[in-house]
This record gives structure tokens, C-alpha cells and sequence, in this order.
């Protein structure tokens, strides 16, 4: 609404709001509480989180920045000190480049070191194995597919090969005189 159609409870409303995000922003951080994992999010940056997912974030911008809504200039100033209270400039700068350039030399040297014991892990498993290939791929009976007899097929191919698997299968086609062939 606009601050000529608002009631004065629409007023205490919106300043009891305010305070309430002050207030809730204002809490200390406390370490002992807050027992997370390197790089988690402490407590604060969730409630920012809930706050920006909210569309808070949005309205105090609102705030700020219109004309009409000057009597809340103090509330949102404080409201804002309070959201970048554990942050230093510097870091504040940084995020906006992404990773800081020591932890993103550190990750790739990291990854370097990783890659190259992976590789000679390989080349370990490499020298291990006989140099020569076996290209025997293993014999398998195929069950329900009758061969000469009643007993079953053993194929000598690989698994890859019984799609193509035929009776024919490294048989001689039969020549067909040159004169007896079909048109």
C-alpha cells in the first residue's frame, strides 16, 4: 500500500517486522553451538539464506531505495550492517572473483598430485600384467540350441559374437558354377 492509504497499524506492522529481522540478524554467534564441517554454512548465513529465498532481501531493497519509505532508512541501515557482520571487506571483494587464488592454486595442486600417483598406479598395473594377450575369450555351452546329436552348442567366441552366431558360422560357402548363377 501506499503510505497515504496505510493505517497506523499498517505502520506499527511493517516496523514490528523490521525490528524482528533486526533483532533475529543481532543474535552473537556462538562456536560451541555451531560444530559444522570446514566451509558449512554457519547459522547466519542460513538465516541470510532464509531471508533472500523469502524475498526479504528484495523488500529491504525496496526500502532503501524509495523515496516515500524514508521513515525505515535507520531499520534497513542496521538490518544491512547486521547481515555483513562477521564479513571483512576483503572477503567480501574476493567473492565476487569466485575462489580465493591461494585455495584455487592450492585445489590444482592438489588434483596435480592425485593425477600423477593415479598414472602410476596405472603404469604399476601395467608392467604387472603379461605382455602378451591371451585371445582365448572362453568357451560357453548355449543351452536350447541343439548342435549335431542332442547335445548342446559350445560356442568359442566371445559373448560380444553370439549375436551374429549362425550353424554356418566358419563354414566355406558352397561355390555356385559361374553359368549356373542367377541373373
Amino acid at each position: 500500500q501506499d503510505w497515504e492509504h496505510r493505517q497506523e497499524e499498517d505502520t506499527l506492522l511493517i516496523e514490528r517486522i523490521l525490528l524482528l529481522v533486526r533483532n533475529v540478524l543481532h543474535v552473537p554467534p556462538d562456536p560451541t553451538e555451531e560444530q559444522g564441517v570446514d566451509g558449512d554454512a554457519s547459522v547466519h548465513d542460513r538465516v541470510l539464506w532464509a531471508l533472500h529465498i523469502s524475498g526479504m532481501d528484495d523488500l529491504l531493497k525496496f526500502l532503501a531505495s524509495a523515496q516515500a519509505e524514508q521513515q525505515w532508512a535507520l531499520h534497513v541501515l542496521e538490518i544491512i550492517s547486521l547481515m555483513f557482520r562477521d564479513q571483512s571487506p576483503e572477503e567480501l571483494a574476493v567473492l565476487g572473483q569466485g575462489q580465493a587464488a591461494a585455495e584455487h592454486g592450492e585445489d590444482t595442486r592438489e588434483l596435480e598430485t592425485l593425477r600423477q600417483r593415479e598414472l602410476a598406479e596405472k603404469r604399476a598395473r601395467a608392467l604387472q600384467r603379461p605382455s602378451r594377450h591371451s585371445r582365448f575369450g572362453g568357451s560357453y555351452v548355449l543351452q536350447g540350441l541343439k548342435a549335431i546329436g542332442d547335445r548342446d552348442v559350445v560356442f568359442h567366441k566371445g559373448l560380444h559374437n553370439l549375436k551374429s552366431y549362425s550353424h554356418d558360422l566358419g563354414k566355406e560357402p558352397r561355390r555356385v558354377p559361374r553359368r549356373r548363377q542367377a541373373a
